[in-house]
């Protein structure tokens, strides 16, 4: 261990595991701890006896429920959009090699009570019972407007100027009512709050193209994506990937302490009495706990169920997201189910959460329109888990710390976050222009 790295990556997370990959792939000497005898952090997998003993302490789970094997429940349960960055990432990295995917069945919005296919398309608009007549013309044209634009295309803008124009002027020149805008701008555009409205139109209208063109990959009801035996697959892809470009791992690494020199800045870590000297530093909060301060909590429930969720079409894997208008709450709620189709579960056995950012001192309590989606279930556990964000300067320190996992069901905000944190600790960009059917003859079941 008494070696010298370029960096030192403390936690195996996805987003630790996917840096590790992309600076090994740089040619960085990279040495990989993690705490646990486990990959995967807080966004793990776990099996039913894993699940039974963290949230139930010892006691053995019910026969009935099936083989523990079976199971591979996500602790931080997200989907991905199948052109979003998360799977340029896979593709820029190869890491496509180690994992299968399976398209999402389903993606849906809760707006008054009730759930609802959410349209992505100037078609699905004219189909939507979530609008009357009117409002479908009205959509169906702001639909086509952005289907069309290009931001390199001036001829497609219509004279706005989308830098400058907010995404409430934006949508007031198509008359849309309140509840049309309330699915565009949490079910499409995947906004956590409403305080895009205010924000230059441009970011709502890309992510709402990205939502369209993933939807039209696959050709499913989703444009979401998920790997066969949940996520925790994914930072051992990664993990793979940084062992064949030389990274070192080792986990079960007790303490993992970050040492510093004279000036602060960091120069190795200690862990059972050996030093590795290192130029820098990436980890999740939990390892550098001075260098972070509380942002917010998630609640979050997990249920196993013996059934779909009920009104989604007999979807096997859906995503349904509640507006925070709709709950009168000041951020959205998320419903992430998954089953057996995506080997996360034994046969007939599906497991969904509900997940949102706490905003009561009875978080769970808050989920309860989320748990009213899902009809009877055999079993259900709830977690509460406080989010950080990092407060150091890198520069100063060379501690490059990431975001903890936020209560949204897909991957947008997570994968910003690393690609942030890879251009600060390197100084370049990752070039995420990639042949993205490079992706599919694994997807296509």
């Amino acid at each position: 261990m008494d070696e010298e790295y370029d960096v030192i990556v403390l936690g195996t997370g996805l987003k630790e595991c996917i840096l590790s990959g992309l600076l090994s792939v740089d040619g960085l000497k990279v040495l990989h701890m993690d705490r646990n005898d486990y990959y995967g952090g807080d966004s793990t997998s776990l099996n039913l006896n894993q699940l039974w003993k963290r949230f139930r302490g010892e006691d053995k789970p019910p026969a009935h429920l099936g083989a523990s094997r079976d199971y591979n429940v996500d602790m931080v349960p997200k989907f991905m959009m199948a052109n979003g960055t998360l799977v340029r990432t896979l593709i820029h990295t190869d890491v496509t090699k180690y994992l299968s995917f399976k398209a999402v069945d389903g993606s849906y919005v809760f707006s008054k009570g009730k759930i609802y296919k959410v349209p992505a398309t100037d078609m699905e608009a004219l189909k939507s019972p979530l609008m009357g007549l009117f409002e479908k013309r009205r959509a169906r044209n702001f639909f086509i407007y952005v289907q069309d634009y290009n931001e390199a295309d001036p001829k497609t803008h219509q004279g706005l100027d989308l830098t400058r124009v907010t995404t409430r002027e934006l949508i007031a020149k198509y008359g849309l009512s309140e509840d049309t805008v309330d699915f565009i701008g949490h079910a499409l555009a995947l906004h956590r709050d409403d305080r895009y409205l205010d924000e230059p139109a441009l970011d709502t209208v890309k992510r709402m193209k990205l939502y369209a063109e993933s939807l039209a990959r696959f050709q499913g009801g989703s444009p979401y994506i998920y790997p066969l035996y949940g996520l925790g697959e994914l930072p051992q892809g990664f993990a793979r990937l940084s062992a064949v470009y030389g990274g070192t791992y080792m986990l079960n690494k007790p303490e993992c302490k970050v040492e510093f020199d004279m000036e602060g800045k960091v120069c190795g870590v200690t862990s059972e009495g050996e030093t590795a000297k290192c130029k820098k530093v990436v980890c999740d909060p939990s390892y550098l706990p001075n260098k972070v301060r509380k942002i917010g909590r998630v609640v979050r429930a997990i249920a196993i169920m013996s059934h779909p969720i009920p009104n989604t079409n007999e979807s096997h894997s859906v995503q349904i997201i509640l507006p925070q208008k709709q709950l009168g709450r000041r951020s959205d709620m998320y419903v992430f189910c998954c089953s057996y189709t995506h080997n996360v579960a034994p046969r007939g056995k599906f497991i969904a959460f509900v997940s949102a950012e706490a905003e009561t001192d009875n978080p769970q309590s808050e989920l309860k329109p989320g748990l009213d989606l899902l009809g009877p279930v055999d079993e259900i556990f709830y977690d509460i888990y406080d989010r950080y964000e990092p407060v150091n300067e890198p520069s100063l320190d060379n501690c490059f710390v990431s975001t903890s996992y936020d209560a949204t069901t897909h991957f947008e905000t997570t994968v910003t976050d690393v690609l942030n944190m890879y251009t600060m600790i390197t100084g370049k960009t990752v070039d995420l222009s990639v042949d993205l059917s490079a992706a599919s003859a694994a997807e296509e079941y």
